[in-house]
């Protein structure tokens, strides 16, 4: 009799709930930590104006289409509908614990040299191996207490665009701390509600710096807020 596989899933965005389906339909269990309170990753926390930048075409899932209504551009709220609808209708939601925020992953069985040695996964390319498995420390983050969940796999889903600002080294006394005004990043402002962020930027003259879409995005809403 085949044992039992359990698969260690980290982000409950895209990737993740991807990830999870698709080790269902393989006969594995997944288990799925999210540190939000939601799916969605990047789609939890966005600007107001947000809304995808390729035909919906584009963006979807291959066994399941957007609703006819949806346009061909959709906004952000409509992206984490399309997301909740696709977790509901494959029954994702149960494989997902939230507000679990990962602390650790370690594997245990072998010695750091042997797994150092590895030029493939499990050092044959295939995906389990029976020497060892892998131990995911996890925190919950509301009673903040922590277990330790064995997986047989783990599969990164964190992204690239989540938690962990991007921001250059600047020389020393030459970074934000020089400026004398207010100094935020991003993720910082898609954090805040939409009525807390029109309050922050309205009667400001704001910098933005970077040329790309959050950078756009945010420009557009400085522009509107203060009217210019």
């Amino acid at each position: 009799m085949q044992m039992e596989k359990k698969v260690g899933i980290i982000g409950a965005g895209m990737c993740g709930l991807l990830a999870c389906k698709y080790s269902l339909s393989k006969g594995y269990t997944p288990f799925v930590f999210e540190s939000r309170g939601s799916i969605g990753g990047v789609w939890t926390q966005t600007f107001k104006t947000t809304k995808l930048q390729t035909s919906r075409s584009l963006y979807q899932f291959s066994d399941f289409p957007w609703p006819s209504s949806v346009p061909e551009f959709p906004d952000h709220s409509q992206v984490l509908d399309y997301l909740i609808s696709y977790a509901t209708h494959f029954n994702l939601l149960p494989h997902i614990k939230f507000n679990s925020k990962v602390l650790g992953i370690n594997y245990e069985g072998l010695s750091d040299e042997e797994v150092q040695a590895w030029d493939l996964w499990s050092g044959t390319g295939e995906p389990f191996n029976s020497k060892g498995k892998w131990n995911i420390t996890v925190q919950d983050t509301n009673s903040l207490s922590i277990e330790v969940y064995p997986v047989d796999f783990v599969i990164l889903c964190v992204g690239q665009y989540s938690d962990v600002p991007k921001i250059p080294e600047y020389p020393a006394g030459k970074g934000p701390e020089a400026f004398r005004g207010k100094v935020i990043h991003s993720m910082e402002y898609a954090a805040m509600d939409f009525d807390r962020a029109a309050e922050f930027i309205k009667g400001k003259k704001i910098t933005v710096v970077g040329f790309q879409k959050s950078a756009l995005d945010i420009a557009m809403e400085c522009s509107a807020a203060n009217e210019r």
